[in-house]
């Protein structure tokens, strides 16, 4: 058995594998970079494996060790040779290091180069801790000063997470958590990048969590059986606050990202030409998943309704991937994460400008997630839908409100860009969740259906209400917790 075959065997077993249980064949070590000799070593590989219709890489450290220590053998991969066993090196803080001192002194290791941002100052002694909730990508947390995102499948070309990163680093922004150093290759002339090694935010707390919590004081025992008269604000339940602060934070952040790379005025036709895609997206989604089926007709006319907008259409660098696992609350600002977009997504893609609602509409889905996911399997969901309804409304409307109180464009005076963009991601959904977590196509389904049977606002605007002291003190205050690293949403 060669050690392509182990690899081939343990890579479908890694969560961040997007083919997670299936069987990996002709797999390939396209590039294998000796990064620390001895015992221990660490070999930095890339491997080449077919996903679907075409090659994917994916990058591996990998450590070897004559003899493995117990806190190591849960990382296994397999054999390594005569006496020698191969196992995930992102587990062993002593090669980790060798990582850090690379950043530190810049160094080369063949095709491997290390880059260190001007005026960073890196710590190479600190003992690494892996984050275990990270999905698409892995990453390492050096005590309480640096955090290390190793990217696992790698793409050619000038990666949006450092290049904006960087750029709003450099111009000041308090919304972003700046880089210290990244890890780089090459194919041909274009870099690759490896990993970025950036500020950690300790005590911070992501988005999700955040909401979660706000939602699980919300579903007590004694608000179920008040359900319909008592409202997020009086319950101690309440987001609204923070979502405001959240839209001020993102409009700040587009205008940051207009001013470092520029606004472009798309020609009257640019709708259509959104809604045409919109559309395209729709056809093949209704393929694949039988239950969008019936909501088409209804879908394709709100897209009909951008379609016929005639006036210009402002686009620019935006997230592309943006939801409440995306952002970090600490105890003066909300911070921004991963601007790498959607990591399945070519880079070209990731980088082409678009309009910064798209940004705004997936926060607002992120929101709806938040509050049904739940109640998924609860017996008492249906007493807290109304309860639900009230929390995820009262959010998006504050949170709108900040985006326009910042600069940011108005959504509620934006409203058919909004709802199409909203109805676009909710069906990306769709088939998101019929692929991965079919237990949670209720949500994106429920959603479609619910808002094509309304004729109401994209947006409702929130009930006037004076918070209670509770709920104040929840949206005012820094919160509890660590960084969390992102759920899909």
């Amino acid at each position: 058995m060669t050690f392509e075959d182990t690899l081939a065997a343990w890579l479908p077993t890694q969560r961040w594998y997007p083919g997670s249980g299936a069987t990996v064949r002709d797999l390939t070590i396209v590039a294998d970079t000796t990064l620390a000799a001895g015992d221990p070593e660490l070999r930095q590989l890339i491997v080449s494996v077919p996903l679907g219709d075409q090659a994917a890489r994916f990058q591996v450290l990998v450590g070897s060790r004559s003899e493995l220590p117990r806190g190591l053998r849960h990382a296994v991969i397999g054999p390594a040779g005569p006496g020698r066993t191969a196992y995930d090196a992102v587990h062993d803080a002593e090669l980790t290091k060798v990582l850090l001192r690379g950043l530190a002194e810049q160094r080369t290791a063949g095709p491997v180069r290390f880059a260190r941002e001007p005026g960073a100052v890196i710590d190479t002694g600190l003992d690494s801790l892996v984050l275990t909730a990270e999905q698409s990508n892995t990453s390492l947390i050096f005590g309480d000063s640096a955090i290390l995102k190793l990217l696992r499948r790698l793409f050619p070309g000038q990666n949006p997470d450092l290049e904006v990163n960087r750029a709003l680093a450099r111009a000041g922004s308090p919304h972003v958590a700046e880089p210290f150093g990244w890890i780089e290759t090459s194919d041909g002339d274009d870099p690759v990048l490896l990993a970025i090694l950036s500020r950690y935010l300790p005590g911070a707390s992501d988005g999700w969590s955040l909401a979660a919590t706000s939602l699980r004081d919300l579903y007590s025992g004694d608000n179920v059986q008040a359900q319909g008269t008592i409202h997020p604000e009086q319950a101690g339940g309440d987001f609204a606050g923070e979502a405001f602060r959240l839209g001020a934070a993102s409009a700040e952040v587009h205008a940051a990202l207009a001013a470092a790379f520029g606004v472009t005025e798309v020609a009257p036709g640019g709708y259509a030409e959104m809604a045409g895609e919109m559309a395209r997206k729709l056809d093949s989604a209704s393929a694949e998943v039988p239950a969008l089926r019936p909501h088409a007709a209804k879908l394709r006319g709100y897209y009909a309704e951008l379609a016929a907008i005639r006036a210009p259409l402002a686009v620019q660098r935006i997230h592309g991937d943006y939801h409440l696992g995306q952002v970090l609350r600490t105890a003066t600002s909300w911070v921004v994460l991963d601007f790498e977009g959607e990591p399945m997504v070519p880079l070209g893609q990731r980088r082409a400008p678009a309009a910064a609602l798209r940004d705004v509409a997936g926060m607002l889905r992120s929101f709806d997630y938040a509050a049904r996911h739940q109640l998924l399997d609860r017996p008492d969901a249906e007493k807290l839908r109304l309860t639900a309804d009230e929390w995820v409304e009262r959010s998006q409307a504050a949170f709108c409100k900040g985006y326009a109180e910042a600069g940011g464009m108005d959504p509620q005076a934006n409203a058919a860009l909004l709802r199409a963009l909203m109805l676009d991601k909710t069906v990306y959904e769709v088939v998101y969740e019929a692929r991965h977590r079919p237990s949670w196509l209720s949500i994106p389904l429920n959603s479609i259906a619910a808002s094509l049977c309304r004729n109401r606002p994209v947006i409702r605007p929130s009930r006037p209400s004076r918070p209670s002291r509770s709920a104040t003190r929840r949206s005012t205050g820094s919160w509890p917790g660590r960084t969390t690293t992102r759920t899909r949403s």
